[in-house]
């Protein structure tokens, strides 16, 4: 057996049922076979100071699946004692299921063409996004037919979603089930609290390549910003799935119900567009005004957001759209964010740097800018900006609540997210997290080149 260190541990854990939900009987140590086809979890109860083991092992289309779960031992010799035979070492893989889908390789194309996006999984920059993207894959409960084919091809950016939600969920510790087409998840915590979520994502009018596309220009104002172009592809993505009536549906209705969302209306546009999803969700912005010499915030409101067709701003400022619990969104949804979750927990791949550059959220009452920085990932200045010792899932993860919702959706549903909600009539914003990152870029270098300084890399970086 091969001890697991923590962040192999943590991925492949995102399986079980509850991801990081453990209970009262957390992990206290981890080992993986000798054929990498089976790992165990040793256990201890916090009541009774019990120990148990729980393993896992692969299926033939490489899905984890729970073998053994046993509890009750007195002293942990006698329950590690307990692994060796039960992860099976040398053994064949599990068969899987009789009526279960056998799930098709995500490396095999069947004949298709890569996107360009999909191909860029290959390149030796990128394995550990490819890495992790694959068991976040192999983790979902039920992905429909066609999840691997259009992650493949010409709907990646969807199913990056996908995964990186079920991840964000599971590393909550929720219940993240797929029991029918849609919406994409049922999550459930131990407190009893459940919701309904669809994913989508924010697409351009006209398509472009996602490989090296020159950044999108930035908003010309704040005006534009909260209520321009990006306002508007938000508006039409979410009445798009209004329209489709998910809270009527049987399995949903009378239940919270939230649409997950991400940006690719434009390249780069992540950088950018969620002050454009606040003033939509909100009719809500904010404008430069200066006070005894230095500049602040000053909040604005608008109706309608700019352009001739004036689409309403608004969708939470009154009680038309009550069936919308929230909408979650992140900034963040990326193959960049796979390789630093990877990277920051085992290391960069040998020969090269992964440099983090970007915007945290200044909490100065009144900022208008966020606070510079520039960190290379591996670093334990970057590691411990979170109480995990690296980069988590939920760090960008938003949630903008509906304050007229016939179904809230409850806060401890995610616990770890940063929540927008009414407050006495005002938007407020709750942080887990010490650290908020407005909008950041991931720098891939060789490790013989110099590392990037923070004044280099912000001359070229966004300013608004």
């Amino acid at each position: 057996m091969r001890a697991l260190p923590q962040w192999e541990f943590s991925i492949y854990a995102l399986s079980l049922p509850r991801g990081h939900g453990f209970g009262n009987r957390p992990p206290v140590g981890a080992w993986l076979s000798e054929d990498g086809l089976s790992f165990g979890i040793l256990r201890r109860d916090l009541n009774d100071r019990s120990y148990g083991v729980l393993v896992m092992r692969r299926r033939t289309d490489q899905v984890w699946t729970v073998t053994a779960e046993r509890e009750g031992y007195a002293a942990e010799k006698e329950a590690l004692a307990q692994l060796p035979p039960l992860l099976k070492d040398g053994e064949p893989p599990e068969p899987v299921p009789s009526g279960v889908m056998q799930r098709p390789a995500l490396y095999d194309l069947e004949g298709r063409t890569a996107s360009d996006v999909f191909a860029t999984l290959t390149l030796p920059s990128h394995r550990p996004a490819a890495w992790t993207l694959n068991q976040l894959y192999l983790a979902l409960p039920k992905p429909d037919r066609n999840w691997a084919g259009d992650c493949q091809t010409n709907n990646f950016h969807t199913r990056l979603w996908e995964a990186q939600l079920l991840a964000t969920f599971r590393e909550q510790g929720l219940l993240v089930t797929q029991p029918y087409e849609s919406p994409d998840f049922r999550i459930e915590n131990r407190l009893g609290g459940s919701a309904w979520v669809e994913a989508v994502t924010a697409n351009p009018a006209d398509p472009y390549n996602h490989v090296n596309a020159p950044p999108s220009a930035l908003p010309a104002d704040r005006e534009e910003a909260f209520f321009g172009a990006g306002a508007l592809r938000f508006a039409k993505t979410i009445g798009n799935k209004l329209a489709r009536n998910y809270d009527q549906l049987p399995h949903v209705k009378g239940q919270p119900f939230a649409l997950a969302i991400a940006d690719f209306q434009a390249p780069a546009s992540m950088i950018w567009s969620r002050e454009g999803l606040i003033g939509y969700l909100y009719g809500e912005g904010a404008e430069e005004v200066e006070i005894d010499g230095r500049m602040f915030a000053r909040p604005t409101k608008a109706t309608h957001l700019k352009g001739k067709a004036r689409f309403p701003a608004g969708l939470f400022a009154d009680a038309g759209h009550a069936e919308l619990s929230a909408v979650i969104f992140s900034n963040a949804c990326s193959m960049a964010k796979l390789n630093r979750v990877a990277v920051s927990g085992q290391g960069a791949p040998s020969g090269l740097r992964y440099t983090r550059i970007g915007n945290f959220f200044d909490r100065t009452p009144g900022a208008l800018k966020g606070i510079p920085f520039c960190l290379d990932v591996t670093s334990d200045e970057y590691r411990n900006l979170w109480p995990i010792g690296s980069e988590p899932w939920s760090a960008e993860i938003e949630v903008f609540h509906n304050p007229f919702a016939h179904h809230p959706l409850p806060f401890e549903l995610l616990p770890e997210a940063t929540h927008w909600f009414d407050q006495d009539g005002e938007t407020v914003c709750r942080s887990f997290y010490e650290t908020s990152i407005l909008w950041s870029q991931t720098l891939i270098q060789n490790d013989t080149d110099p590392p990037p300084t923070l004044e280099q890399l912000m001359s070229k970086s966004p300013k608004a």
